[in-house]
């Protein structure tokens, strides 16, 4: 029935209805209301003054947004972090970091972008990465000699990983609103993720040689890593078992996700790290986090639809072709889109509401839509940590009680450092595609 809709809308012209709804949910996410409020009511008063579609189909398209075994995976992979760090897992994969590159000029700092890349393996989420991360290593880095407020920037670059690299739960999601196989998107991350990890690291060795934070001179000592190695080998068993699960194919996802949750409980129970009383508080916080993210994706597919139906997505390209048929040019410009939507909006909105109208106008200069999705994950991921709304600036904020303004100041050059690797991965598409072909 609904396609039926979709085709027989032909040369729809938008008008005032439609803008001054998209004003309103302009000015409803200005006033804090929720995202998800904001997405379902601009679907239902897009409906009702446009009549594109009958407002019968709302239901059922609510119905179909979540109807998804994929979007099992994100409750069980928000689980696992919160296992994770209630269990001290997590401070078990600093530890094994800080072993391999502590011994370094600047290891500590490199070695807590590492461990930030380590925890996002298996919480796949950007905003615990941070909180973790802030409460582990922000006092031994600024016991090492760094300023607090740069130790908290390092942190904030460190944790935007926690989107970017597989498994994160973004991919799980612009898989289900672009009919992706999120199996096939962790594996074109991998690349990308770790270009991005280690650019902020390099940011940091640079800072540190200039400014001379961290001045690590002992050499890499063999045999307390291989100590540090078998003290976290099962805090490292968990992102093996996610990511070799899924890539080897034994796993989907939501499979790799629910055995990484039940083994990282049961691995807290039998080092006695975690107690059954703590259970109820883990599922209540996983819970909570959950609810966020899974009405808002239930929101989407009535929006999307509704966008679809007004053919907004080819009007988008149409207006965006006319100002420039550049192709670089282009990809520039939905980088600064990217940028300025991910410092306002959590990831999951912008993917929902973004995603089906970019991916025309990216196919249009000949884009993948693979290569898209990771394009768009990682230039999102830039708006997490660019000044002055960053939202992983104010989680770390939150934590170490400082100033946004000051960390914001030492997070310019992380920001700068990952604007050119987004760059470099939207004009060269093999560096997404080419473990994938």
């Amino acid at each position: 029935m609904l396609q039926q809709y979709l085709i027989q809308q032909q040369d729809i012209t938008l008008g005032w209805q439609f803008f001054v709804t998209l004003v309103l949910m302009v000015v409803l996410i200005l006033l804090a209301v929720r995202i998800w409020v904001v997405v379902g009511l601009g679907a239902l008063a897009m409906l009702y003054f446009t009549d594109v579609l009958p407002l019968t189909l709302l239901g059922e398209a609510l119905f179909d947004g979540i109807d998804s075994f994929a979007l099992i995976a994100v409750p069980l992979f928000i689980l696992t972090g919160d296992v994770l760090v209630r269990s001290g897992l997590s401070t078990k994969l600093l530890d094994v970091a800080e072993a391999t590159m502590g011994a370094r000029r600047s290891g500590l700092g490199t070695s807590t972008v590492l461990g930030c890349g380590f925890f996002a393996c298996i919480s796949g989420s950007d905003a615990a990465d941070a909180a973790a991360i802030s409460r582990i290593t922000i006092d031994r880095l600024v016991d090492k000699g760094y300023p607090r407020p740069y130790a908290c920037a390092l942190v904030a670059a460190g944790a935007c990983t926690g989107i970017l690299i597989p498994p994160s739960i973004s991919y799980i999601i612009i898989g289900l609103v672009l009919g992706i196989s999120a199996s096939t998107l962790f594996l074109a991350a991998a690349i990308p993720g770790v270009m991005i990890l280690t650019s902020i690291m390099i940011t940091n060795a640079v800072l540190n040689r200039v400014k001379g934070y961290e001045n690590s001179l002992g050499g890499f000592n063999l045999k307390y890593w291989l100590k540090t190695i078998y003290d976290g080998r099962f805090a490292l068993l968990i992102p093996f078992i996610i990511l070799g699960g899924i890539y080897t194919g034994i796993f989907t996802p939501t499979e790799s996700a629910a055995v990484a949750a039940l083994t990282t409980i049961v691995i807290g129970f039998w080092q006695k790290t975690l107690k059954l009383s703590d259970i109820p508080k883990i599922l209540e916080t996983s819970a909570m986090v959950s609810g966020v993210i899974v009405p808002i994706i239930a929101m989407s597919l009535p929006l999307a639809q509704t966008l679809a139906s007004l053919q907004v997505p080819q009007a988008f390209v149409a207006f965006m072709t006319s100002l420039t048929s550049n192709p670089y040019l282009i990809i520039l410009i939905m980088i600064l889109i990217l940028m300025i939507a991910g410092c306002v909006m959590e990831t999951t909105p912008n993917i929902v509401i973004l995603a089906p109208i970019l991916l025309p106008l990216a196919q249009e200069i000949g884009m993948d839509e693979i290569h898209f999705c990771i394009f768009m994950v990682s230039a999102l991921g830039i708006g997490f940590i660019t000044p002055p709304l960053g939202l992983n600036l104010f989680v770390v904020s939150g934590v170490t009680q400082v100033p946004v303004v000051s960390i914001s100041r030492y997070a310019v050059p992380f920001v700068l450092t990952m604007i050119v690797v987004v760059i470099i991965l939207g004009y060269v598409p093999a560096l997404s595609l080419w473990l994938i072909n």
